[in-house]
């Protein structure tokens, strides 16, 4: 067993963003598990805007490290230059270039440069929000007692299960969760997939990785999400991922709606979310094609 690094990333208290007729609370945290010595997880909840993304690199080396970081820092910048823009075109876009350049960073590495993204992004009026996905990487729901998987995994597994090609608890199927059809830094540059949700006061939206979603099933997600306090919902959830047996690296980012808060005191609206540009470039990238981690 490996000493313990302190790569975690803390749960710290949630950050709240007023969007429309909805304000947003948002915790994030990341936790290494027992496996790997090291964190290749990257997680973003944005400052300035209505932005919460999760990434997975893909292997254990320079190359998984790489592409989530320079997937996550291109999806983000080019986010904030089309703001207040917010549609399928922008995150089309905004996921294009992620994609060159971490295949552009990748030249340089004689491993596999990919990562999974999954992203929630709110539109400035509050109606709705996109959630943007390529990978394994999950979004879920919690609406009243329900709790709703949104994304669907672009793995051979998935595939062979909806299909009909294996069980899904047959060794064939485990083998094929690791094959990822769709990331990023794919040769072909795959489409992400769009979905488009509405905003509802009182929902709860959780982004992860595999390290979550591969160790706690649908019940013991939904009971940890149905905790009041965002921060302890996601505390109670990445340490049961440890309990579980830490197999991965685990990172969630938990988004609550409520209903907007009152107008202050001096009638004035709260302020909407500023417009930032970005100059610095993300580092660059591999390719190539290799098992997901």
């Amino acid at each position: 067993m490996f000493r313990r690094r302190f790569l975690d990333r803390p749960v710290e208290a949630a950050r709240r963003l007023t969007v429309g007729h909805v304000t947003l609370e948002i915790v994030a945290g990341s936790v290494v598990g027992h496996r790997y010595p090291e964190n290749f997880d990257v997680l973003h909840v944005d400052p300035e805007l209505p932005i919460a993304a999760v990434a997975d690199g893909m292997g254990a080396g320079e190359g998984s490290r790489v592409a989530g970081r320079t997937a996550m820092d291109t999806l983000t910048e080019r986010l904030h230059e089309s703001w207040p823009t917010v549609g399928p075109r922008e995150l089309r876009a905004a996921t294009a270039a992620a994609q060159t350049r971490v295949r552009q960073a990748g030249a340089g590495l004689a491993e596999l440069t990919g990562c999974t993204i999954t992203a929630l992004v709110a539109e400035p009026d509050g109606e709705q929000a996109w959630i943007v996905q390529l990978g394994d990487s999950r979004a879920y729901r919690l609406h009243g007692g329900l709790l709703e998987l949104l994304t669907v995994d672009h793995t051979m597994a998935w595939l062979g299960v909806l299909h009909g090609w294996w069980p899904a608890t047959s060794p064939e199927a485990a083998r094929a969760r690791y094959q990822l059809l769709r990331y990023v830094g794919h040769p072909d540059r795959p489409d992400p997939d769009l979905l488009a949700v509405p905003l509802r006061p009182g929902d709860t939206w959780l982004l992860c990785t595999d390290g979550v979603s591969d160790q706690l099933d649908y019940h013991r997600l939904r009971d940890l999400l149905a905790d009041r306090d965002p921060a302890r919902a996601a505390r109670a959830l990445l340490a049961a991922t440890l309990a579980a047996g830490g197999d991965d690296n685990a990172t969630a980012v938990l988004v609550r709606s409520t209903r907007r808060s009152p107008p202050r005191a001096d009638g004035a609206p709260p302020p909407p979310p500023r417009r930032r540009r970005t100059s610095a470039a993300p580092p660059s990238l591999p390719d190539s094609d290799r098992e997901h981690r």
